[in-house]
């Protein structure tokens, strides 16, 4: 039975396929382990699953890339927080990608959504119906039976505060090997990333160009200088400074071109990092952490 050990073999860049469009999806996905990408991360909640895996079996084969070369992660929903349905819906993500073992699974969220079928369960008024009937210790318990089981090599959480994610690493038998968050120049999260390195946490930014909102990191003018100064684009500075302080991070990009960028990253000066590192603006994209309910997925209803 596993213990305590945390401790992961993960490649820094990967490749986030939160994409509605499935024909998209498979594209890009293919593009990606052209380029070089090996680290995927999806979800239940993008409904693209089976895509990303009929593109990782072609590209697979086509590049001659053996499983054990690329890192796959994917996430249990919120209607699925419930122990019993933990399992289940592990192994359904499996097959729809189409994968004999996960590197990594991930709580997509903290927050326990009614269980059921609909990812958005809403009341009459529309807002979210929360399951108070489990506790997110409840939850982790069941995830570390997918490791002990040996068809998950490692488990972590997504979009998770320090306070939260401090209660579960004291109560965890087998710990955290990584943790998800939005983070860029103008959401550091520096108090969290502290904490993960203490812990042996892999800490993983999402939306480290910010979510490529405009105004944003994108075209913040201390990233514009240094971009010109180094000559890079904007978008492979913020991805260099997220790296160089500690932490993996993931873009999602549609087009051959932005792959080839996102994926040819360079270390920055130590006074452009500095530079960075001193911008005082703070923003968050995406208020996932406060609801469970994330941003820039489209309804299906």
């Amino acid at each position: 039975m596993k213990t305590t050990d945390n401790s992961i073999q993960m490649p820094v860049l990967g490749f986030g396929t939160l994409i509605p469009d499935p024909t998209e999806t498979f594209n890009a996905v293919r593009h990606a382990l052209e380029a070089g990408f090996r680290h995927f991360d999806c979800a239940e909640r993008y409904r693209n699953e089976s895509e990303l895996g009929e593109a990782l079996q072609t590209g697979l084969a086509a590049g001659g890339i053996s499983r054990e070369e690329i890192f796959v992660t994917t996430k249990v929903w919120n209607t699925n927080h419930r122990p019993g349905r933990v399992e289940p819906a592990f192994r359904e993500s499996l097959r729809r990608l189409r994968l004999d073992y996960l590197d990594l699974y991930l709580i997509h969220t903290p927050f326990a959504f009614l269980p059921g079928e609909d990812h958005d369960p809403r009341d009459p008024d529309g807002n979210p119906i929360y399951d108070n009937g489990v506790s997110l210790a409840d939850t982790w318990e069941a995830m570390e039976r997918l490791v002990d089981g040996g068809q998950c090599r490692a488990i972590g959480l997504a979009d998770v505060t320090l306070d939260k994610l401090r209660a579960i690493y004291e109560f965890a038998r087998i710990k955290p090997a990584v943790v998800q968050v939005e983070a860029h120049p103008y959401l550091p999260e520096n108090e969290l990333l502290e904490f993960c390195k203490e812990k042996g946490i892999i800490f993983l930014a999402f939306a480290p160009l910010g979510h490529g909102i405009r105004p944003g990191p994108l075209e913040d003018p201390s990233v514009l200088a240094i971009a010109a100064r180094v000559g890079k684009t904007p978008a492979q500075v913020l991805l260099a400074w997220a790296i160089q302080r500690g932490t993996a991070v993931l873009t999602t990009a549609k087009t051959e071109a932005r792959l080839r960028e996102n994926f040819d990253i360079d270390p920055l000066p130590v006074d452009a990092f500095g530079e960075i590192d001193r911008i005082q603006t703070r923003q968050r994209f995406n208020n996932v952490v406060n609801t469970g309910v994330p941003g820039f997925i489209p309804s299906t209803k």
